[in-house]
């Protein structure tokens, strides 16, 4: 089944994390942008404000606008920047749901599925709760398209994942 939204490019302007009215919203830095590396070896580029990991990944964050991010890396997924009260966040492209407890995220597999989500990891302590990814692997997708996510029946929440620099106090 083909989606509408299918490989779109685009991030969106803001992100809320949450299905309520009081979720928090992350806003789109269109100065910054994020490359996304897979395993370890290699440097990350020597402009990078900063660095994070996830598991076996690398995320540098660079500034620079859209003609930078062309020339970004070939090596890596450009991705976008957000904000959150004035610290840089980086959507990692996982997605975690939660569904009313006593719901298991099986029950609604085909929903996930057919709002172009895959079911990445149940929580083996929480079995209704699950982290997806959009089924393009495109990070924009899973932003895009969280509200075909919050319509399934028993959802309760839905919050990307979004990495933050650790900040000394």
């Amino acid at each position: 089944m083909t989606r509408k939204n299918e490989n779109r490019t685009e991030s969106p302007p803001e992100v809320r994390s949450g299905t309520r009215a009081s979720s928090t919203t992350y806003t789109l830095l269109t100065d910054h942008y994020a490359v996304h590396r897979d395993g370890a070896g290699e440097e990350p580029p020597a402009e990078s404000l900063f660095t994070m990991s996830e598991g076996e990944s690398t995320i540098a964050v660079l500034r620079g606008g859209e003609g930078r991010r062309e020339h970004a890396s070939t090596s890596g997924e450009v991705g976008p920047v957000y904000t959150l009260k004035g610290g840089l966040a980086v959507p990692t492209g996982s997605v975690l749901i939660r569904f009313k407890e006593g719901v298991p995220v099986e029950e609604h597999r085909s929903e996930i599925e057919q709002a172009g989500y895959e079911v990445t990891q149940v929580l083996d302590y929480a079995p209704h709760a699950a982290w997806l990814r959009a089924r393009s692997g495109n990070i924009a997708d899973a932003l895009n398209d969280l509200r075909s996510l919050e319509v399934i029946a028993d959802v309760e929440n839905i919050e990307p994942q979004m990495l933050m620099q650790r900040v000394a106090r």
